[in-house]
């Protein structure tokens, strides 16, 4: 079902933030599956991109003014992640210290994660921020549905580097 919104100038400027961050994750997702070393690594990578360019249709949509219901894509996220694990060899310790490089830019899985990791707290930062601002309910739920995905998207890149004895939550 699709409903037509109006936004305010603020609701639009937010969206517009909004949008740019998701073309950010998924250059990144894109270009760090490229360098992650890691099959398991890539496979998690790879799941959240796609992911956000579901995101990313969404915020377009809503700058149309449009609202549709956002399809719950978050078990496929820990399905892959599973899957993935299982087709791991256990050459993990070696892989997650290996560099990767690219036209000059080296970084482990390690350094990949921790960029994601952060990046995603600060996506996540956001959508918390843009939910109190849209008077419209429709709006807010699609964009808390958006920020839970975030979050799980955290959630799978703090699993993985917890698992490969890259986090270490004291």
């Amino acid at each position: 079902m699709i409903t037509n919104i109006t936004l305010t100038t603020k609701e639009k400027f937010l969206l517009e933030d909004q949008k740019t961050e998701e073309q950010i994750c998924i250059q990144k997702y894109a270009n760090y599956a490229n360098l992650a070393a890691d099959p398991e690594l890539k496979s998690i990578l790879n799941s959240n991109k796609k992911q956000e360019e579901e995101h990313l249709n969404t915020i377009n949509q809503l700058l149309s003014g449009k609202v549709t219901s956002m399809k719950s894509s978050q078990g496929s996220n820990s399905q892959s992640s599973n899957n993935s694990r299982e087709e791991s060899t256990g050459n993990s310790s070696q892989s997650s210290q290996s560099k990767a490089s690219s036209g000059g830019f080296q970084a482990s899985d390690k350094d990949l994660c921790t960029d994601l990791l952060m990046t995603e707290k600060y996506v996540s930062g956001t959508y918390n921020t843009a939910i109190f601002e849209f008077k419209d309910p429709q709006v807010r739920d699609v964009l808390n549905h958006i920020q839970k995905e975030e979050q799980k998207h955290g959630e799978s890149i703090y699993k993985y580097m917890e698992s490969q004895g890259m986090y270490s939550p004291k």
